[in-house]
C-alpha cells in the first residue's frame, strides 16, 4: 500500500493536470464561500472599506468578464509558445528531458493560477444581480478578490516567461538533472546502506536457477518501483529466499521472471500474486527508484551535443562535470547492499543485478566515449573527471581499477581518432596525471 501511494504521488507530480485541478477546486470552493460572506456583510460595512469594489452590477460583470477572458487567452497563447520552445529543446537535448519539465512545479503552478482565476471569476459572475433582476446583489468582496487574482495572473505570467527562458537553457537543464542524480546517488550510496566488499555477493545454492520457483511478469514494461520491505515480509512469512531478477529501471517482457523463490515447494499461487503486486511496471523509466536514470539522461544530452547537427562540446563537457560530481559522491559512500535481511538477520531478498559503482561508471562514460572519440576536448575532460573521481575513492582498489579501465579505453579511443600531435600529447599527459593520482591513492590506502 505504501509503495502504491508513493508511486501515485510521483505519477501525479509528473502530470500537468493535478496541481491545476486542485487549484481550480480551491478557487471554486473559495468563490462559493466568499459569496456567502458578501451576503452576510452589510453594504455599509463594504462602503467603509475604501479598497473594496463599490461599483454597480454592470461594471462588475464587465470587469470580471475581461479578467476571465484575458486570463484564458493569455494562458492559451503562452502555453502554445511554450510547447514550441520545448519541442526545440527536446530536439537539441533529447525528448527525455520533457520528463523534467513535466515535473516542474513552477510550470504547474502557473497553469493552475490561470485556471483558478478563470473558474473564480466565472462562478462570481453568475451570482451578480442587477436592479432589473430578482434581488439586486453585487458581491463586492468577491469581485475585489477576482480583480486581485487577475493582477496576480499578470505577475505569474512575467515569472513564467522568465522561468521558461531560463529552464530551457542547456547549462540549466544539465544542472537540474545533475542535482537529481547527485541526490539519488547520495541516497543509494549512503554509508549505512553499504557492506564490506567481501560480502557483496551472497552465495546461492548450486541448483538455485534450475529448481527455484519463478514469478513471471504478466505485462511488458519497465520496472518503475518495488516494495523491498513488503518483499522481505512476504519472504519471512513464507520462509523463502527471493532473488530479484529485474531491479527498477530494467525492462521485462511478459512471461519473463521478475523474482525467483527458493525453495520452490513453499510457493503457492497466493504468494506468487502477492510478490507480483509489489512491483510497479510502466511504459517508461522514471527517477523514482532508478539511480541510473538521471545518468542516462545526462549521457543522452552529451551525445546529442556531440552530434554533427548540433556540435556543442561545451554542453557535453558540462554533462561530464555533473556525472563526475555524482561519481565522487558514490566513491565517498559505500556500494549499496544487494541483500535484505529480516528481523532475525536471515537473508530474505537478494538483487541478482544490484546497483554498483562499476555500473554507474559505465552509464557515465561508455556512450559518451563512443560518440565523442573524435573530440579531443571531450576526451580530455573525461580523463580529468576520472582523475577527480579517483581522488575521492579513498583508495578503494576495486573502484580505482574500474576507473583505470575506463581511462585506458578512453585514451586508446582518443589516440586512434585524434591525429593532431599536440592533442595527442595533451591526452597522454592527462592520462599520466591520472595514473599518478591512482598510484598515490593506492599508496595512501596501503599505508593506512
Amino acid at each position: 500500500m505504501k509503495l502504491k501511494l508513493q508511486h501515485l504521488i510521483e505519477t501525479l507530480r509528473s502530470t500537468y493536470w493535478f496541481i491545476p485541478t486542485i487549484m481550480a477546486v480551491i478557487a471554486g470552493v473559495g468563490a462559493v464561500l466568499l459569496v456567502q460572506v458578501d451576503r452576510f456583510l452589510s453594504a455599509r460595512f463594504v462602503d467603509q472599506m475604501g479598497w473594496i469594489y463599490s461599483g454597480g452590477p454592470e461594471g462588475a460583470r464587465a470587469m470580471l468578464s475581461v479578467v476571465a477572458g484575458s486570463v484564458m487567452g493569455t494562458a492559451g497563447v503562452t502555453f502554445s509558445i511554450t510547447i514550441a520552445a520545448l519541442s526545440l529543446a527536446s530536439t537539441q537535448l533529447g525528448p527525455r528531458i520533457l520528463y523534467n519539465f513535466m515535473r516542474d512545479t513552477g510550470n504547474q503552478f502557473v497553469l493552475g493560477t490561470f485556471i483558478a482565476t478563470f473558474v473564480f471569476c466565472v462562478l462570481i459572475l453568475r451570482t451578480i444581480r442587477g436592479a432589473d433582476e430578482a434581488g439586486r446583489f453585487v458581491p463586492a468582496i468577491s469581485i475585489t478578490v477576482g480583480l486581485a487574482l487577475g493582477l496576480l495572473s499578470m505577475g505569474v505570467l512575467i515569472y513564467f516567461i522568465h522561468h521558461v527562458a531560463v529552464s530551457i537553457q542547456a547549462p540549466n537543464v544539465v544542472a537540474v538533472i545533475g542535482r537529481d542524480l547527485a541526490d539519488e546517488v547520495e541516497r543509494e550510496f549512503a554509508p549505512e546502506n553499504g557492506i564490506p566488499p567481501e560480502k557483496r555477493t551472497p552465495g546461492l545454492p548450486d541448483e538455485f536457477d534450475r529448481d527455484a520457483a519463478v514469478v513471471e511478469s504478466t505485462v511488458d514494461g519497465y520496472v518503475q518501483a518495488l516494495d523491498e520491505d513488503a518483499l522481505v515480509e512476504i519472504a519471512q512469512r513464507a520462509d523463502l529466499l527471493l532473488v530479484i531478477e529485474r531491479r527498477p529501471g530494467k525492462f521485462v517482457s511478459e512471461g519473463l521472471p521478475l523474482v525467483r523463490a527458493w525453495p520452490a515447494e513453499r510457493m503457492n499461487l497466493g504468494w506468487e500474486s502477492d510478490i507480483r503486486s509489489r512491483f510497479v511496471l510502466g511504459w517508461q523509466r522514471t527517477s523514482e527508484q532508478d539511480v541510473e536514470f538521471a545518468a542516462d539522461q545526462l549521457s543522452e544530452v552529451a551525445i546529442r551535443a556531440l552530434s554533427p547537427a548540433i556540435n556543442d562540446p561545451f554542453t557535453a563537457m558540462g554533462c561530464l562535470d555533473w556525472l563526475g560530481a555524482a561519481l565522487c559522491r558514490a566513491a565517498r559512500g559505500r556500494t549499496p547492499d544487494p541483500v535484505r535481511v529480516d528481523d532475525e538477520g536471515r537473508v530474505r531478498v537478494v538483487y541478482r543485478h544490484p546497483i554498483t559503482f562499476s555500473g554507474l561508471a559505465d552509464a557515465a562514460f561508455v556512450q559518451i566515449r563512443q560518440f565523442g572519440a573524435r573530440s579531443p576536448a571531450v576526451m580530455l575532460r573525461m580523463l580529468e573527471v576520472i582523475t577527480t573521481v579517483i581522488r575521492s575513492t579513498r583508495g578503494d582498489r576495486d573502484e580505482i581499477q574500474v576507473l583505470l579501465q575506463h581511462a585506458e579505453t578512453i585514451r586508446r579511443a582518443a589516440l586512434d581518432n585524434v591525429e593532431e600531435p599536440r592533442d595527442r600529447n595533451d591526452i597522454e599527459e592527462r592520462y599520466q596525471t591520472l595514473l599518478r593520482a591512482a598510484e598515490l591513492m593506492l599508496g595512501e590506502a596501503a599505508r593506512a
